[in-house]
């Protein structure tokens, strides 16, 4: 596939997000609101979830989301993992990839495009390689080469790796494909959502312990 890399290109794939997400966030407005408020009153607390993100150019963003999971603690202080946090309904916001129809928002900002690596936190920033800081080198998405590749079930260092081949191969036509499949994982129930029973250890301190080993 031959790589996006003219302005026009480039203002076709922006039109493309700003169109299709304009539509999908209209048409999804009264599900969006219906799933908040009944989030709200299962879990309490504000609807939405916004955390720190790092984008094209290594710029940080606030990524917006529904907010599926209690702030529930053990004794020392600490958060409980995310499957024991996780409402019933939110597992299956999240199953449904409901819980990031927010970021429609983020996407018609210009904070995300509708396909591109997925933003990952700012604290993972030190902890790339240089090849793999390619992943900055375009919007990231909501969407992605690694998520219709098996999303949590991937190594750190495959999904990232799938994030570096998309940069070198990007296309439209590699981004129609990606959002066709992920339409068909989505009905499909079969990956592209987070699983909050997936156990995955955060990138940096997979690769502190690895610097451990050595």
């Amino acid at each position: 596939m031959e790589p996006i890399r003219t302005g026009d290109r480039r203002l076709v794939k922006r039109a493309l997000d700003i169109a299709v997400s304009l539509t999908l966030l209209i048409l999804s407005a009264p599900l969006l609101l219906a799933v908040a408020g009944l989030l709200r009153l299962e879990i309490g607390g504000p609807a939405l979830f916004r955390q720190q993100r790092t984008g094209q150019g290594g710029r940080h963003f606030t990524i917006i989301k529904l907010r599926t999971m209690t702030d529930t603690r053990d004794a020392r202080g600490a958060l409980l993992p995310d499957s024991r946090r996780c409402s019933r309904l939110g597992l299956l916001v999240r199953r449904t990839s409901i819980d990031e129809l927010p970021q429609l928002i983020n996407v018609l900002r210009g904070d995300l495009s509708l396909v591109g690596p997925r933003p990952l936190l700012p604290r993972y920033d030190p902890w790339y390689t240089d090849r793999e800081r390619l992943r900055f080198a375009v919007p990231p998405g909501i969407t992605g080469l690694a998520q219709v590749n098996g999303r949590n079930g991937l190594a750190w260092d495959e999904r990232l790796d799938l994030d570096v081949r998309y940069v070198e191969n990007w296309s439209l036509r590699l981004d129609l494909w990606i959002l066709f499949r992920t339409v068909q994982k989505v009905f499909g129930d079969s990956g592209v959502a987070a699983d909050p029973s997936a156990v995955m250890l955060d990138l940096d301190k997979e690769r502190m312990s690895s610097c451990v080993r050595l």
